[in-house]
């Protein structure tokens, strides 16, 4: 049978083909939300990350952000040079088009289509974080220096106040 997505069975085979040290982790409940992920996992909600599909001037990237932080997209928006009008979250069916993974459970790599990512530095403050594992029962554990090298995402402050970011990582 042909899935209409991809399934952290694909998330899998993409983590053991690169060589990571990332794993998945079955969840007992579905953990579609930062707040459910964050619960389940007994860890603070800035230890999961959101992956994130935007559309800027027509182009997909794939924004990366701490879940306990807004993606302010005034951040966005000075770091393309545009208007805060001109960068839109996208929609649940192009997040599936694009990434191949449902919303709930997009993880940070391994998507049908490569898209530039954005990393929040914020990220950086972390040994350890928790993303999307290609469904909303399966976790993704791994550190943000190989989410970094994984994607090779630009680090970028997404604080609506930079003097709130960390610094660099």
């Amino acid at each position: 049978m042909i899935h209409p997505y991809l399934t952290p069975l694909d998330l899998a085979a993409f983590i053991r083909d690169a060589g990571l040290a990332a794993e998945l982790i079955p969840m007992a409940v579905d953990t579609p939300t930062v707040p459910a992920a964050a619960a389940a996992l007994g860890v603070a909600a800035g230890q999961i990350i959101k992956s994130l599909l935007f559309e800027v001037q027509g182009a997909a990237w794939l924004v990366i952000a701490s879940g306990d932080d807004l993606v302010d997209r005034r951040a966005l928006a000075a770091h393309f040079g545009v208007g805060k009008k001109q960068i839109k979250l996208a929609e649940a069916a192009t997040v599936l088009r694009v990434l191949g993974y449902p919303v709930g459970g997009v993880p940070p790599f391994g998507h049908i289509s490569r898209v530039p990512v954005l990393l929040d530095r914020a990220v950086a403050r972390w040994d350890v974080v928790y993303g999307g594992g290609g469904d909303d029962r399966t976790m993704l554990r791994l550190t943000p220096a190989e989410l970094q090298a994984v994607t090779g995402a630009t680090w970028i402050d997404l604080a609506a106040d930079p003097a709130l970011a960390p610094a660099a990582p």
